[in-house]
Parts: structure tokens; C-alpha cells; sequence
């Protein structure tokens, strides 16, 4: 397991090391520049601001300036935000995203797993027909329609919760982003489960099981779960990746101070470092995620072997 778990960091490396020099010149690339506003600055004074960030030089030199700042820890200072750097804004906004995610994607997993179990069990009648309708919806409707309906209805006519903000992470604060996160994603995931329970009911050992007398539940919980969940641990290391560094849409409608929300903002500046940051933070996650899905999947699976 050693061996395999050093394999793949070793392809990590590279890896990432493509990802942030695409992310590097695409930005570069980006029509505009940090430093544009509504008001012009002087030729002189945006030199100068230019020289200090180290924009002045030819691009090549900037990026591996960049590249050698990256292996040593500093990802810079932000362009927009002054006296921060890259680093102190993800430490005191990751928090918000990493609940967010968490509380998503541990509301998805039940919920998903429990309706796609149902389904299989139920298969081709009305709570399989239900389950599958409404997975259907969840994954055709967008997150970006799903938030401002939400907040329509429980936040500006029923008045029950608040239509935004983050305070402190209460609860009333935190149920109407998490819904919205975790709605797509028990869709996906009840679908993911049905589909994998369906193949292993019909499998069998699971026959076998069967003819031996044991009760359905046992079969169900012990035998057929274990094997159906295979894909999912695959399909959940990215998407909890994605959960974890914040929902770009969501946490802008709900006002939420998480990585989301300063990543669309630091985009729209032009703020190269912050967006760039945030970029290896989400690549190193999925990368580091993939893995333990992959550790897990050998652990569920006795016939796969890590070597």
C-alpha cells in the first residue's frame, strides 16, 4: 500500500505542476488587469504599483518567480486586498466552505443512499418511479435556480429563514445554502446506488444468500450495500472536493464568506494571486481525495489489490 500510495503522489506532482502553469497563462491571458478601475490611474503611479507586484517583468520570469514562490509555501500577496496574503485569506475563509461541504455532502450520503437502496428494492414500482423523478429533477435543475427559489419562498414569503449571510454558522443561517448543495447531490448519488444495488441483487451470491435463509435486511445491509456503494466512492472524492473549497454560485447568493464567494470575486478583479491560489488548494484537495477514495475502494473490494 506504501508503494501504491507513493506511485501516485509522485503523479500528483506533475500534476499539479500542469495545472497551476495553465491556470498561470490563462490568466495572464484574461483581457483587463488588476489594477483597472473606474478611475484611470497616472502612467507613472501604475508603473510603479506594476514594479512592486513584479508584473513589470517579461512573463516568463514571472512565472517561474511564481513557480519558486509556490514550492516554498508563499503563494504572494493579494492584488486587491491589502496587507493579505494568498494564504491568510484561505485560512480565514476556509472554515465556512468546509462546513458548508461537510454538512452537504453528509446530508447527500444518507439521503441519497437510503432513496437509492428503496428504489432498487422497489424497482419498477411507485417509490422506484418517485425516487428517480425526483432525482431526474435534481440533477436538471441548477443550483443557480434552486438558491433564489429557496430563498423566494422561506426567505422573503414565509419569512421562517434568513435569506442570507453567515452569522457565526448559526443553524437557521446554514440550512438553506447546505439544502441547495446537498440537493444535486443526493440526485446523483440515489441514482449512482440504485444502479449499483440492482446489479448486485441479481448477482450470485446474493442468490446463495438467498437460498440460505437469511433475512432480507441482513442480506441487504451486509452483502449487497457494500459491493453497490463501489461506485460511489469513486464518484464522491471529487465531488466532496468540490463541496469543501465552497460552491461558487451558492455562497455569492447567500452572502456566505467562504473560498466560493472570494474566488468569483477575485476572478472578476483580476486578483492573479487569490484566483490562483484557490486553484492549487481545489487541485491538491481533488488529487489528495482521489486518493483515499482509491484506498477505500481496495478496502470495500477484497479483489482489488494495491501494490
Amino acid at each position: 500500500m506504501l508503494r501504491f500510495i507513493g506511485r501516485r503522489l509522485l503523479v500528483a506532482i506533475p500534476t499539479l505542476f500542469l495545472v497551476v502553469t495553465v491556470a498561470f497563462f490563462m490568466m495572464r491571458a484574461a483581457p483587463g488587469s488588476p489594477f483597472d478601475s473606474d478611475r484611470k490611474l497616472a502612467p507613472e503611479i501604475e508603473r510603479n504599483v506594476m514594479a512592486k507586484y513584479g508584473m513589470d517583468k517579461p512573463i516568463g520570469e514571472q512565472y517561474f518567480n511564481y513557480i519558486k514562490g509556490v514550492v516554498q509555501g508563499d503563494f504572494g500577496p493579494s492584488l486587491k486586498y491589502q496587507d493579505k496574503s494568498v494564504l491568510e485569506i484561505l485560512q480565514e475563509n476556509y472554515k465556512v466552505s468546509l462546513v458548508l461541504g461537510l454538512s452537504a455532502i453528509l446530508i447527500a450520503s444518507i439521503v441519497g443512499v437510503t432513496l437509492g437502496v428503496l428504489a432498487a428494492l422497489r424497482q419498477n414500482g411507485l417509490i422506484d418511479y418517485g425516487v428517480m423523478g425526483v432525482a431526474i429533477l435534481g440533477v436538471c435543475i441548477p443550483t443557480f435556480v434552486t438558491a433564489p427559489l429557496l430563498v423566494l419562498l422561506f426567505g422573503s414569503q414565509l419569512q421562517i429563514l434568513p435569506s442570507g449571510g453567515w452569522n457565526g454558522g448559526a443553524l437557521a443561517n446554514l440550512i438553506l445554502p447546505v439544502t441547495v448543495l446537498a440537493l444535486p447531490q443526493i440526485a446523483i448519488i440515489s441514482r449512482l446506488t440504485r444502479a449499483g444495488m440492482i446489479e448486485v441483487l441479481r448477482s450470485n451470491y446474493v442468490r446463495t444468500a438467498r437460498a440460505k435463509g437469511l433475512p432480507e435486511h441482513r442480506i441487504v445491509a451486509k452483502h449487497a450495500l457494500r459491493a453497490a456503494i463501489l461506485p460511489l466512492v469513486s464518484y464522491l472524492g471529487p465531488a466532496c472536493a468540490g463541496l469543501l473549497t465552497g460552491s461558487l454560485v451558492v455562497e455569492k447568493i447567500f452572502n456566505l464568506p467562504g473560498l466560493g464567494k472570494f474566488f468569483v470575486i477575485s476572478a472578476l478583479q483580476r486578483d492573479y494571486t487569490v484566483v490562483m491560489g484557490m486553484v492549487i488548494f481545489y487541485a491538491a484537495l481533488i488529487l489528495v481525495l482521489n486518493l483515499i477514495a482509491d484506498l477505500l475502494y481496495a478496502v470495500l473490494d477484497p479483489r482489488v489489490r494495491l501494490s
